[in-house]
């Protein structure tokens, strides 16, 4: 089931951003398509600003601002430019607390033409071990959207 909810995702946000040039607006419908459709705790994306992670748009109560380099979960997914899935966020070494309601976290980098990452998109869960592959596979494929649909 889980599976066949993210194909229906993938075309309808591929419809919904064709075109878009905007990557504010695209990641703001990203998020609320990913939310709505998955009911995720928290969605959101984080964009690189320097040498930081900052909030972008989201889905989901209040988040923390800044986040740097190598740390927590999005800081560690930009730094090791590859999908993170956290099953336990109270086991991962360093990780950011922005509220105690989070159980589990998937992090996928967003990568710019010149394989850059420019922002992660951020999902949490307030159950542990929500997110496998599955997530990770159709997650990164809707990222790879995110920046090719100009």
């Amino acid at each position: 089931m889980k599976e066949e909810q993210y194909k229906l995702l993938v075309n309808q946000i591929a419809s919904l951003i064709d075109g878009e040039r905007d990557l504010i607006a695209v990641m703001s419908n990203v998020a609320a398509a990913i939310h709505q459709t998955m009911g995720f705790w928290w969605t959101g994306f984080y964009r690189v600003v320097g040498d930081e992670l900052v909030l972008g748009p989201f889905q989901g109560p209040v988040a923390c601002m800044h986040i740097h380099y190598g740390k927590g979960v999005c800081g560690t997914a930009w730094q090791r430019e590859e999908t993170v899935i956290v099953p336990d966020v109270e086991q991962f070494p360093g990780h950011i607390a922005c509220s105690s309601e989070s159980r589990s976290e998937i992090v996928v980098p967003v990568f710019d033409d010149n394989d850059k990452v420019i922002a992660v998109l951020d999902i949490d869960s307030a159950q542990l071990a929500t997110f496998d592959d599955t997530d990770r596979k159709y997650l990164e494929e809707i990222c790879q959207l995110i920046t090719t649909n100009k």
